[in-house]
């Protein structure tokens, strides 16, 4: 409706009502303008009638949603399911064109710009939560895996020569497979052990560096983000290492934007040395479906070099669930999640330390790990190889999702590498353990219901590994007194 169509509907309604309708359309318009004009996140979030109107006025921006459109290619938008469509909100045509996922397609003007707005708007939040100084970032329709192949296969073309990559140690198969995939040599790069914490062994990186020779290098490979005991890398140092060698520096920092301290890392580490991406998740950090990530960097035309090496068009669907998520909460409400998930982290510590306690068990000591926690399981280990396993699936059969249990000495191969104490990060880590994390958008119920069933895990644990015990001894008794009667 515009000025012209409500004068119209004076003939047929009170011209004051008229008035008072088109006020009411103009609320909506006033923000919709502030978005377009400013792409940034509003300061307080919007209700959803004015996030559908936007979204329907984008969507007839597209051919597909034309009045009268005939379209003879072989790519017109045509969606057989009605369901599908109002998915979509008739966004159907995607994001980006053949040669570059952040290109305008010509018959799709309202996808186009959702792309560009919600590109805008996402890195207006990159810069809210700590990292200042970034310049350019595009959402990318592929987890945080994929989304670093593609980084390493961009630098593929800028050093064609190299053929390692240097990749400080963290057990996650998909940031080792990312490098396999792209077609690169890993270099593992063992932890050092500080206390209860595994850090980055900074001399070891770099006499691996002198020892392959830079210019073979393609790039330094580094995480913030990560479970306990493993603690974010040491960027700042990471960091000079590379501008002091010339050598790229990719940051995993998959589940980091919600953490202030892993933001204030890739700042620092952007200040001092030498950062040229750093990649995170949209569902770990947004709270939106699995399936996209933010490609992001301090450099403007790298970073759109790397846009453009995704081979053809993409789909909207993360960029749109990214753009309706934060147009829900706003500035105000995301900043108020990272701040709900920082207090939940202080009484996630306080409480499993409690509980660490009462069963003969310890929190472990990693204060440079802002986001999971971890809790020995000496003694149940010591009782029965078997139980730190066990007490896992007990926790997962009770409904307690996203904790893991570390065991000593676990072996993996992962596309020919063989990981000795894999998912430790460590090849002889002194204990096992179990990993929680306090992550945005947790509640006090979750750690309350959490601790309370962790408790009776643990209670049945024990009190089984006992009667093992006890049957032991009575078999070895058993088994002493016919030795003696032969």
């Amino acid at each position: 409706m515009n000025a012209e169509n409500f004068g119209s509907t004076e003939r047929l309604v009170t011209a004051a009502y008229v008035r008072q309708g088109a006020q009411g359309r103009r609320a909506h318009e006033l923000r919709l303008r502030a978005l377009l004009e400013q792409g940034k996140c509003p300061e307080d979030g919007w209700d959803e009638s004015t996030i559908e109107l936007f979204l329907h006025e984008l969507a007839i921006m597209d051919s597909n949603n034309f009045l009268g459109n005939c379209g003879v290619g072989e790519r017109e938008g045509r969606v057989a399911s009605g369901l599908v469509a109002r998915r979509h909100y008739r966004l159907i045509h995607g994001i980006g064109r053949s040669g570059d996922i952040s290109a305008v397609q010509p018959k799709a003007a309202g996808s186009s710009l959702l792309n560009k707005l919600t590109n805008s708007v996402v890195l207006d939040i990159i810069k809210l939560a700590g990292v200042r100084t970034v310049t350019n970032c595009f959402v990318v329709p592929m987890a945080t895996g994929m989304s670093l192949t593609l980084c390493f296969l961009t630098l593929r073309h800028k050093r064609p020569k190299a053929k390692y990559v240097i990749w400080p140690r963290i057990d996650q198969k998909s940031c080792f497979k990312s490098m396999i995939t792209a077609g690169f040599e890993p270099v593992v790069i063992e932890n050092v052990l500080e206390g209860d914490e595994l850090r980055t062994d900074i001399e070891a990186v770099e006499a691996k560096i002198k020892a392959l020779g830079a210019e073979n290098i393609l790039c330094v490979h580094s995480t913030t983000s990560c479970f306990a005991p493993r603690v974010p890398d040491r960027l700042e140092e990471l960091a000079v290492i590379c501008a002091n060698y010339d050598i790229p520096h990719i940051v995993n920092n998959a589940y980091g934007v919600q953490s202030s301290k892993c933001m204030h890392l890739i700042q620092q580490g952007a200040r001092v040395g030498r950062i040229d991406a750093f990649v995170q998740s949209l569902d770990k950090n947004f709270m939106v479906p699995v399936g996209g990530a933010i490609i992001a960097g301090f450099n403007e035309s790298f970073i759109q070099e790397i846009s453009k090496m995704y081979p053809g068009r993409a789909s909207a669907s993360p960029s749109l669930d990214v753009l309706i998520t934060l147009l829900s909460l706003g500035a105000s409400g995301y900043k108020q999640l990272l701040k709900e998930r920082k207090e939940m982290f202080s009484y996630l510590s306080s409480e499993l330390k409690k509980l660490a306690d009462i069963h003969n068990e310890r929190l472990l000591d990693t204060p440079h790990n802002p986001i999971s926690l971890a809790m020995s399981l000496k003694n149940l280990d010591e009782n029965n190889d078997a139980a730190v396993t066990q007490l896992g699936s007990m926790l997962f059969t009770r409904q307690v999702s996203g904790a893991r249990v570390v065991p000593c000495g676990s072996v993996q191969t992962v596309n020919n590498y063989t990981f000795k104490g894999f998912m430790s990060h460590a090849n002889d880590y002194p204990c096992a353990y179990l990993n929680a994390a306090s992550a945005i958008g947790i509640k006090k119920q979750d750690v309350d219901v959490f601790l309370k069933r962790l408790d009776k895990c643990l209670k049945t644990s024990r009190k089984e590994a006992k009667k093992e015990k006890s049957v032991n001894e009575i078999s070895n008794s058993n088994t002493g007194t016919e030795q003696v009667g032969d």
